[in-house]
């Protein structure tokens, strides 16, 4: 047995000897000692105290052995410390465990697991049901895509608008605002039922709910721009929300929020932007479209992966469709309000022959709406009958 010597010189264990001894100890040879030098007065008691504490076997030298003081050996307890430890995994992405255990809960991905801790009661585990390849990228591309809400827009642009132009301005901001703040809830939701395993899918729903917040600001900040009052509510409108955020399941909310709300907003925002009477509507569209289109493929790229691996997938996405149509088949749909605040922006004027245009607008408008959902119904694995049939039944408030 040989030792291998570690000389603290004056410093005490209140000044961070206990760093010194730990290191030491942890580079020793299996079986050999540490041999501890020093010149602090309470060293040998602290260090008999330290060693009881740490299950280390310490053995006092003797006085004409000046300054060395003991020698330690690590304790069956001590080097048991980490018996059953295991890798979260590893750090990077394409080293995700297929299944994430309770008990590693805030781990670090790679890092080394102690046993015995306590089990986190996250909802999603299985990397399957959490995860697509899409989510770094997207993420780093969310991070570097942020925009300030005061420096993005020209709020001080000059603009004249009719009283009932800036009207249906306000009605369709108002309606925007009570969507957006579903589209905020809905990824919150989300992420406290991931596994932090999965950190990627956090940080992606994490700043997804910050553009959600962030639009909630620019449309409201539009719609009281002339000092006038928000626009309506509608019951059916808020019905339809609601169904969004009573869907438990983490896939099935996804789709319903990602692939065919916000995928329908991608046209609504697209429409807006092309239709704006003013700049600073124009330009909080095209910015908030820019966020959503992130939002939709990050839906339609995890639920592209889930369904590769799950075969009754398609099954419970179309059950959660017919549950949510069949939920609201007593309600109005898109409030009337919007609708015409629609037409009217479309129009540009109150002219027949502009109304006529403005309503033609909105029906193509639909008409694009629909295509859309079929194209990312198809992407997901849906046939085209089964597509239609789906898209047809999506909520007539759009989101």
């Amino acid at each position: 047995m040989s030792t291998v010597p570690v000389d603290l010189g004056p410093l005490g264990f209140e000044q961070g000897a206990r760093l010194l001894l730990s290191r030491a100890l942890a580079r020793a040879p299996h079986g050999d000692r540490v041999e501890v030098a020093g010149t602090d007065p309470a060293l040998l008691t602290h260090l008999t105290a330290w060693c009881r504490h740490q299950g280390h076997e310490l053995e006092p030298a003797e006085p004409w052995e000046t300054p060395v003081v003991a020698r330690v050996r690590p304790g069956p307890v001590a080097e048991g410390r980490l018996f059953g430890a295991e890798r979260a995994g590893g750090p990077p992405a394409g080293q995700l465990a297929d299944r994430a255990p309770l008990h590693w809960g805030l781990a670090a991905r790679g890092a080394l697991v102690e046993a015995g801790g306590p089990d986190v009661p996250f909802a999603v585990v299985d990397r399957d049901v959490a995860w697509t390849d899409l989510a770094p990228r997207l993420y780093r591309q969310a991070t570097a895509s942020q925009w300030d809400p005061l420096g993005a827009v020209e709020w001080d642009a000059e603009f004249e608008l009719a009283d009932e132009i800036e009207d249906a301005v306000v009605q369709v901001m108002t309606y925007l605002v009570e969507n957006e703040q579903a589209a905020l809830v809905v990824p919150g939701r989300l992420l406290i039922q991931v596994h932090p395993h999965f950190r990627e899918v956090l940080q992606l729903l994490a700043v997804q709910a910050a553009d959600e917040a962030r639009h909630v600001e620019v449309f409201t900040r539009r719609a009281l721009l002339r000092g006038g009052e928000m626009g309506t509510s509608s019951a059916g409108g808020r019905a339809s929300l609601a169904t969004l955020l009573t869907e438990p399941d983490f896939s099935i909310a996804s789709f319903l929020l990602s692939v065919l709300g916000e995928g329908s907003f991608l046209n609504l925002l697209s429409f807006l932007e092309r239709h704006a009477p003013d700049p600073v509507t124009r330009r909080i569209c095209h910015l908030v479209r820019q966020d959503e289109a992130r939002h939709v493929a990050f839906g339609v790229g995890h639920l592209e992966h889930r369904a590769t691996v799950d075969p009754l997938l398609h099954g419970r996405l179309r059950a959660a469709v017919e549950r949510r149509h069949d939920a609201l088949t007593g309600t109005a749909g898109l409030n009337q309000d919007v609708f015409d605040s629609l037409v009217l922006l479309a129009a540009g004027s109150w002219e027949p022959e502009d109304i006529a245009h403005g309503w033609e607008a909105v029906r193509r408008l639909q008409l694009d709406m629909d295509e859309g959902r079929r194209h990312r119904l198809a992407r997901l694995g849906f046939s085209d009958d089964e597509a239609a049939a789906l898209s047809a039944l999506h909520t007539r408030n759009f989101m």
